[in-house]
């Protein structure tokens, strides 16, 4: 009986020891993951949590832009854009986007001398109200520094790994929060006021993260797919696999281009790698853009829509329009595009001939999910509803952020990290072979752990004052 209790003893001795083990191991992970990202998923959060505002931040900022006075009468959108051309003679007219109240402007889109502007014109007059230059609008910007922190290529990555690494910070987040005693709620659900301010400050960084790691993750995933390494191959997988766009789109057979749709208009993602068709009836003479408008009303184009007009002789007219490119105060209002009324026409222009339709309700599976989780990520979906859940997450999201980096400055020893130690035994296996999967899962982590462990093969194991600083 002795020898049973005491291998029973030594049993529950080395189980205990294991699940410690693993614990360590997970929040040295987690520990890590936090402080290398935090400053990123906080610059997301906080741009994130403004762009969600976009139709009311512009209403603000272009009013006088975007309001004109309602008249009967209407000059017709070819002398709209021709009224821009007579004053920007040397602009190259790239885009349409017709007035969808007697109270709205008119939107031409110009390029002019390596810079594209957006022209507002009043539709009742043909008088040009004033100019804005697309590369100087704040929201741009804000998108722009929230996408690839303006930094171009290296920024879009440095973003996706940030998104990435968050979601192993979730999922090892949501370990290190998962109570070991079933019936506690204090610490788990709601912050312990009363157990000294080190405490509450670990409850205000674990409680609100496991109230928002749904929301964040929601977040996370819904914005990779713009991401561009990530983002471009699911595109591509999606597209090979049947869930992308269907034959049926084409009237007449399927172009064979290699120029893709994303290249020539901005449109929903579902129709970014949609092949652009050609205009081959050239013996005709070109349609209007006021023939364009009637047709896109005759197709049933959502209100909102942008015609993008052909550069060249082949080129098609492409009439868009989704949520997320929806400007102004209409974006939240009765006509604000869901991603249920998303579309993408191309058109000949010698005819007027519809080339591809491409519609919701042709996107596969994959497309649709992609779509409305663009359009809840955006806070359009759903109007102010949507976007002050966003704002909620995004809130959170820098809560956390602070309130993490305060833990750690708190419990931070003097000469070194605070990290815990490296463990021994099969416990850092289990964890770097997780930690492994999201690396196959997700390239860029794959790659920055192998960064990660050739430092600490041939630089923190070989300096023994950076190795007790980093307790590795």
């Amino acid at each position: 009986m002795q020898e049973k209790r005491e291998e029973s003893a030594s049993t529950t001795k080395k189980s205990t020891a294991r699940s410690q083990g693993l614990y360590k191991a997970i929040w040295r992970w987690h520990f890590y993951a936090g402080l290398m990202f935090t400053p990123f998923l906080l610059i997301l959060a906080v741009t994130g949590g403004m762009y969600l505002f976009k139709p009311q931040i512009e209403e603000k900022l272009y009013h006088d832009f975007y309001h004109v006075q309602a008249q009967s009468q209407s000059v017709s959108p070819s002398a709209q854009v021709q009224a821009v051309k007579e004053k920007y003679p040397d602009a190259d007219v790239l885009t349409y986007k017709p007035s969808d109240l007697s109270t709205r402007s008119s939107e031409v889109g110009i390029s002019l001398k390596d810079h594209t502007y957006t022209m507002f014109v009043n539709p009742h007059n043909g008088h040009i109200i004033g100019k804005v230059d697309d590369s100087s609008r704040l929201m741009n910007q804000i998108e722009e520094f929230h996408g690839e922190l303006m930094a171009g290529t290296a920024g879009d990555r440095i973003v996706e790994l940030a998104a990435c690494w968050a979601i192993v910070l979730i999922v090892t987040g949501a370990f290190l929060w998962w109570p070991r005693k079933k019936d506690k709620i204090k610490g788990v659900l709601i912050p312990r006021f009363s157990k000294g301010k080190n405490v509450l400050i670990r409850d205000l960084h674990a409680v609100p993260a496991f109230w928002i790691s749904a929301g964040m993750l929601f977040l996370v995933l819904t914005g990779l797919p713009w991401s561009g390494l990530w983002g471009n191959a699911f595109q591509q997988v999606a597209t090979n696999a049947g869930v992308g766009y269907p034959p049926s789109i084409w009237v007449g057979s399927a172009p064979t281009s290699t120029v893709q749709t994303k290249d020539v208009a901005d449109v929903p993602w579902g129709a970014e790698t949609l092949e652009v068709p050609s205009s081959t009836a050239s013996q005709y003479t070109k349609v209007s853009l006021d023939d364009i408008v009637t047709i896109a009303r005759e197709q049933h184009m959502h209100d909102g829509y942008t015609i993008s007009i052909p550069q060249d002789a082949q080129g098609v007219y492409t009439l868009s329009v989704f949520s997320p490119r929806a400007q102004g105060v209409y974006t939240l209002s009765v006509f604000s595009p869901r991603a249920q009324d998303e579309a993408t026409i191309h058109l000949d222009q010698y005819t007027g001939a519809v080339l591809a339709d491409y519609r919701y309700d042709n996107y596969g599976f994959m497309g649709k999910l992609i779509a409305l989780g663009i359009t809840l990520h955006k806070g359009t979906q759903f109007g102010f509803i949507n976007q002050l859940m966003g704002l909620i997450i995004c809130i959170g999201i820098a809560g956390i952020a602070i309130s993490g980096s305060l833990l750690w400055w708190k419990r931070k020893p003097a000469k070194n990290m605070g990290a815990p130690k490296v463990p021994e035994g099969s416990a850092m296996r289990i964890v770097t072979c997780i930690i492994v999967v999201f690396g196959i899962l997700f390239p860029l982590v794959g790659l920055s752990l192998v960064i990660v462990w050739l430092l600490d093969f041939f630089v923190i194991k070989r300096i023994p004052a950076l190795k007790r600083f980093l307790n590795a």
